[in-house]
């Protein structure tokens, strides 16, 4: 659907029902468990309490209530995974105010743009950030800017988590109402600008209750996790789940192959998050390490993209732990989540109930289970799928149903297997080929890492597959090996008609195989051969 600009008003004068969901999980963990602890930081080596989350909330509450801050009035947040990060996260929402979260890695070059976009009433920002130029970027975009601080057991005495320490802890109650805007997200802006990912409380709210029950969650779990939490992703699995349920979030600022499974043996983690790309580095570099060591650990889980069959084989043949592959897209959070007992293998599982999900072709009908088709979906009767542009414009994406560009095939079970994007399907001499077919067949080769297919130009046949690889560490890869192991697994014309090996292939900021950059790395090597 094209995108279209949303009048001015963005809204319906009418306003709906409060939003008080994060307020009340806020005050009924810190009543049930208040020393329980509720975010571990694991680079921090601190952590804070219910209690102590409570209380932050509420003094934060309080401080923007005193600096004007109202519904739909954004608050932008210039860095990374912390325990002061995930406070203004949770806590600016609660009160009610728009939480805009920016990557600051991926989004460094766009800062000044995004700013200008959003145009927030205040800015926080990490000072260690060495890639964040306070000092310009405040003299060139609105709103006030705010050092983030460190938060402190005992108090804190700089930066935004200092002048907290000057309100009240007094309860405010929430300002904000479903349909006003809890949070805006930008994208990796890998092929382009990134844009600003826009959802409504009532979006946010509805997406995490489901996403708990997928995981089996309890307040007795602890889940380990490391993506950033400037994506929804992050966001509602592992931050806004545990906090429905009372659960403890062991935080990391980023994957460490090393230390991930010392984290999970010293912080007694039951759900440990991870993704494709994590998974074959285990692989890659084994780690001595079975699940009859961390018993506790319940199961790994797997997102951000397709996990290839093969992946998970080798990965619960080595290491014993289960894995539970889910999905979700910017525009919508989560959209299908399952667990240890619920999971099915090659599948993300079953959906979400209410996104009513379905598989439909090229003319928007459903197809019958077990054909592939674009997934789509729509949680709501009646909902704008919304982002801001480059210049600040809030536009409609998709309206009421959104198709996600992911292709899928749906079983008889009602178990969803996502098998690659639409805008990579490889068309043939009119013959439809989906590159995670031929990447799982690559994958069951014992001396290779990594593979990545895609399609390049053909004068003859309009596209023809090239597929990239690269060997595990020690292991010796020919051409004539990758050759010969296809030519028994694939029918002649999905068979690839080049081979390049590489040490590693390139992966995107979110640990996605970078199929776009592949594609201009063949295009400037091979593309005039």
């Amino acid at each position: 659907m094209d995108s279209n600009t949303v009048p001015a008003t963005g809204r319906s004068p009418s306003r709906g029902a409060p939003e008080t969901s994060l307020r009340d999980w806020i005050t009924a963990n810190a009543e049930k468990h208040p020393d329980k602890v509720f975010i571990q930081s694991v680079d921090q080596d601190k952590a804070i309490t219910f209690s102590q989350f409570k209380t932050v909330c509420d003094r934060m509450a309080n401080y923007l209530q005193s600096k004007g801050i109202g519904p739909n009035d954004r608050v932008a947040m210039l860095s990374n995974n912390s325990i002061e990060h995930l406070c203004v996260y949770i806590g600016g929402m609660a009160y009610g105010a728009t939480v805009c979260t920016i990557h600051v890695e991926m989004n460094a070059v766009y800062f000044e743009q995004i700013l200008n976009a959003l145009h927030p009433k205040l800015t926080l920002f990490e000072d260690s950030e060495d890639r964040i130029d306070s000092v310009t970027l405040s003299s060139k975009t609105p709103g006030d800017w705010l050092n983030l601080g460190d938060w402190q057991d005992n108090g804190s005495t700089a930066g935004f988590y200092g002048e907290l320490e000057n309100h009240p802890t007094d309860p405010v109650e929430p300002i904000s109402h479903w349909e006003d805007d809890a949070s805006i997200y930008y994208t990796s802006g890998t092929a382009s600008a990134p844009k600003g990912c826009i959802v409504s409380f009532r979006e946010l709210i509805e997406n995490t209750p489901p996403t708990a029950e997928g995981l089996a969650l309890t307040e007795d779990d602890r889940v380990l996790e490391f993506r950033a939490f400037n994506w929804i992703s992050a966001q509602v699995l592992s931050g806004l789940s545990p906090l429905s349920k009372g659960a403890t979030i062991i935080l990391a600022r980023k994957f460490s192959q090393s230390r991930y499974f010392d984290w999970v043996r010293e912080h007694k983690a039951t759900i440990g998050v991870c993704n494709p790309t994590g998974l074959a580095m285990f692989l890659n570099r084994p780690i001595d390490i079975h699940h009859d060591d961390i018993p506790h650990l319940r199961f790994m889980t797997s997102s951000s993209a397709p996990l290839m069959q093969e992946t998970w084989k080798q990965f619960e043949d080595k290491y014993g732990v289960p894995i539970a592959q889910g999905y979700g897209c910017s525009e919508i959070g989560w959209i299908a989540v399952s667990n240890e007992h619920t999971r099915k293998f090659g599948t993300v599982g079953k959906p979400l109930a209410y996104h009513r999900l379905t598989i439909v072709d090229g003319d928007g009908k459903e197809v019958p289970h077990g054909e592939t088709g674009e997934i789509e979906l729509g949680g709501f009767d009646t909902n704008a799928y919304r982002y801001l542009d480059e210049h600040g414009a809030e536009k409609i994406h998709a309206q009421d149903r959104l198709r996600t560009g992911d292709l899928g095939v749906m079983d008889e079970d009602g178990c969803v297997a996502v098998t690659g994007r639409a805008k990579d399907l490889i068309i043939r001499g009119g013959v439809n080929i989906s590159p995670a077919e031929v990447d799982n067949i690559l994958l069951q080769i014992p001396a290779l890492a990594e593979a990545a297919t895609i399609g390049v130009p053909d004068k003859i046949y309009g596209e023809e597959v090239v597929c990239y690889v690269a060997p595990k560490e020690g292991e010796t890869l020919t051409t004539e090996t990758v050759v010969a192991h296809c030519s028994t697994r694939l029918p002649e014309f999905r068979m690839p008609k080049q081979i390049v090996i590489r040490d590693e292939l390139p992966k995107t900021e979110r640990g996605k195989m970078n199929r776009l950059l592949l594609s201009e790395q063949w295009q400037e090597e091979f593309g005039n051969s």
